[in-house]
């Protein structure tokens, strides 16, 4: 998909309290630094209905790594996206909004980080890999299944794990970038939607803020620590609640 000519606003997403303090995901848009474009096939409507379910039920799955035909974790080099050395002169503010900018309607997602933060994530997805997030759909939800393996995340549908648990295909990924972690306090994040058909570019923006902010809020990884490690007694219910969606 080609970009618009006129330069979208800059959204900023709304902050997360932790105990590290408070996190942005922005996206913004800009073309410079960057060495290639992605056009993508166009979006058909697949709406799947979650249902509540017993946790436990997804049995002899045993959360294991999933998508092992489609090889996620193979790190893409930031050098094949991104002028480098000409990245180092800038200052972290526009590089992020460079960054963030670039992806802009490509069915890529473009967001930033500040690196304690990356840390925090890092440290909690080490003890707690999994999650499940619903996403909203018209006049219901579909319940997506995530696997966080820093510096990656996996989304898939919930029911396409249940069906084929290691052979399902991620819907979405996201790598983070630690290059500038240390020099420009910045985490750069690409999010690459795999089936234009299952997520729409808002959706997976949407999908990555309340991703990170499940990891990053001390509140709400409490759940993250029940799905994970306490199985039986989680609620997805309470999942529901925190995001402020209805019961269906």
């Amino acid at each position: 998909m080609l970009r618009v000519a006129s330069k979208l606003s800059r959204r900023v997403l709304s902050s997360v309290e932790s105990r590290s303090g408070t996190y942005h995901l922005s996206f913004r848009g800009e073309r410079s630094f960057f060495t290639s474009s992605v056009q993508r096939a166009p979006r058909t409507t697949n709406c799947i209905t979650s249902d509540f379910l017993k946790w436990a039920s997804l049995g002899s799955h045993g959360f294991s790594s999933f998508a092992s035909g489609f090889s996620p974790l193979k790190h893409k080099p930031l050098e094949s996206l991104i002028d480098v050395e000409r990245a180092k002169l800038q200052t972290p503010e526009d590089l992020a909004s460079i960054w963030d900018d670039f992806h802009i309607g490509r069915g890529h997602i473009g967001a930033s980080m500040k690196t304690k933060l990356y840390h925090l994530m890092e440290h909690r997805a080490a003890v707690c890999r999994y999650f499940v997030i619903p996403v909203w759909k018209g006049s219901g939800y579909t319940t997506m299944f995530m696997q966080v393996q820093m510096p990656h995340i996996l989304f898939t549908g919930l029911e396409d794990y249940k069906a084929r648990g290691t052979q399902a295909a991620p819907y979405f990924t996201v790598s983070h970038y630690k290059e500038f972690a240390e020099t420009k306090d910045l985490v750069l994040i690409r999010g690459d939607i795999v089936f234009a058909s299952k997520l729409t570019d808002d959706e997976a923006k949407w999908l990555l803020e309340t991703a990170q902010s499940f990891y990053l809020n001390d509140t709400r990884y409490k759940l993250v620590e029940r799905f994970n490690k306490q199985t039986s007694e989680f609620e997805f219910k309470d999942v529901l609640r925190a995001l402020d969606m209805p019961m269906m």
